[in-house]
């Protein structure tokens, strides 16, 4: 998949991706409120070093320079999120001034630029106050959800291209079942539950979205890591790739687009003592008809009987590791996009929403520069496999970096770098990567030269 000239259709849409929670900053300015990842972050242990999301990248303050980097950059769209909390405090009720300021502010600098705004309304960073009501463990968590989608729709809908209701669901699982993410609580049943909440807070949202009768596009957007055996042949390492699958992207794609979950799910389910608490509707709600579907994919996940397994396959397939110790398999955009067709979403037309990859602390070089070779190739791979499935009948419409810059990674805090640009925290100064400036010259020429 090397080497040769591709060139994308005419109105493929070149962007990168970034989230509020992320790169916002000004976490306690202007009337914000909490969100669950300020709290969460605040505990000792739970965030790489205790690093706070408090200031991040300072977009808040520096949109205006972002957006000429954006500008320069060529993209043609920029897809970012809203924070919930900055524009209702308490997650519902009195709105905050000074929120909805600040996104007509920087919508009109994107249109300034020519660059369509993609916004997500959920990113993982609920308000606080609505956890204290239980979150998404509160079926009413979901109407309030739509509420809040219902008055962005009607402030920013004549600004705004396209909207996507939820980023990565699963991330609420992670921090609900698991508690590795906020708000931080543990149990099999929570997670489960929680994630239902959240779907259903997605249809509601998009039910809003078509009474607004408004002109631009919305969707969903789930990551999709699909778990492969190690030896396609044995059977016991295929019935763990088969669990895996369906209790994580599965678990959303089948009511999204089928209204009901899997008999496979269900009955795992049922084995594990877990009922959820699911009305009547709530299958029909969900499975809303979409204008997009949202990819994000960063490689596959081989699973093996015994640890070391995956290791000790991808090292005979050649090594193809990246440089944070990940495998670098770009097919698997590829291997996702036909079974998305196949599957689920047919002629429905999709973006990938995030791909990229990072490593740890990337600094820059005595000379200024980050020479990130590393992420070139990997965007390279990714954009040859996304070519051939276009080729092969997939209405691929765009692809989305992750991410601009450099930004506060979750619970790595400010140890994994993604960006295209690197960020210093301690001055906020932005320098391109290598990185940046090779993915320039790929929008100018809307492909690659071989």
């Amino acid at each position: 998949m090397s080497g040769k000239k591709i060139v994308f259709p005419d109105r493929f849409i070149w962007g990168v991706a970034t989230s509020a929670g992320q790169t916002e900053g000004a976490a306690l300015e202007d009337g914000r409120g909490l969100s669950i990842w300020d709290v969460f972050a605040r505990i000792p242990g739970k965030i790489y070093h205790d690093q706070l999301p408090d200031t991040a990248d300072d977009f808040y303050h520096r949109y205006r320079e972002d957006c000429k980097i954006l500008r320069d950059l060529g993209v043609q769209s920029f897809r970012m999120s809203l924070s919930w909390s900055r524009l209702f405090p308490e997650g519902a009720g009195k709105v905050n001034e000074k929120g909805i300021a600040f996104y007509h502010n920087v919508f009109s600098e994107l249109k300034k630029y020519g660059i369509m705004p993609n916004v997500t309304l959920y990113h993982w960073d609920l308000p606080y106050a609505l956890q204290e009501e239980l979150g998404w463990l509160n079926r009413d968590t979901a109407q309030k959800f739509a509420d809040y989608a219902s008055f962005v729709f009607r402030e920013f809908g004549d600004e705004v291209d396209y909207f996507a209701t939820l980023n990565e669901p699963i991330a609420t699982y992670v921090g609900y079942g698991l508690g590795a993410f906020a708000p931080g609580l543990r149990g099999e049943r929570f997670g489960r539950q929680a994630n239902h909440n959240l779907l259903l807070a997605h249809g509601l949202g998009v039910k809003a979205f078509r009474a607004e009768q408004k002109n631009n596009r919305i969707g969903i957007v789930i990551d999709i890591w699909n778990r492969e055996p190690v030896h396609p042949g044995n059977e016991r390492e295929c019935a763990i790739a088969e669990r895996e699958n369906e209790l994580a992207h599965l678990s959303y794609l089948n009511p999204v687009f089928k209204g009901d979950y899997s008999a496979y799910y269900k009955r795992w389910l049922e084995e594990n003592g877990i009922r959820l608490e699911v009305g009547a509707d709530d299958g029909k709600t969900i499975a809303q008809p979409l204008d997009f579907f949202g990819l994000n994919t960063y490689s596959r996940i081989l699973v093996g009987e015994k640890d070391g397994d995956a290791t000790q396959k991808i090292k005979q397939l050649g090594g193809n590791f990246q440089a944070n110790g990940q495998e670098f398999y770009p097919k698997a955009v590829y291997d996702t996009l036909l079974m998305l067709k196949r599957d689920f979403i047919g002629d429905l037309p999709v973006f990938v929403a995030e791909n990229g990859t990072y490593r740890e602390d990337e600094g820059l070089d005595a000379d200024g520069t980050c020479k990130d070779e590393h992420r070139i190739r990997y965007i390279e791979g990714y954009v040859r496999w996304m070519k051939r499935a276009i080729d092969e009948g997939i209405d691929l419409r765009g692809y989305y970096a992750w991410s601009l810059m450099d930004n506060w990674e979750w619970t790595a805090g400010y140890h994994y770098r993604f960006g295209l640009v690197h960020v210093d925290y301690e001055t906020q100064k932005r320098t391109w990567k290598e990185s940046a400036y090779w993915y320039r010259d790929l929008i100018r020429r809307n492909g690659l030269n071989g």
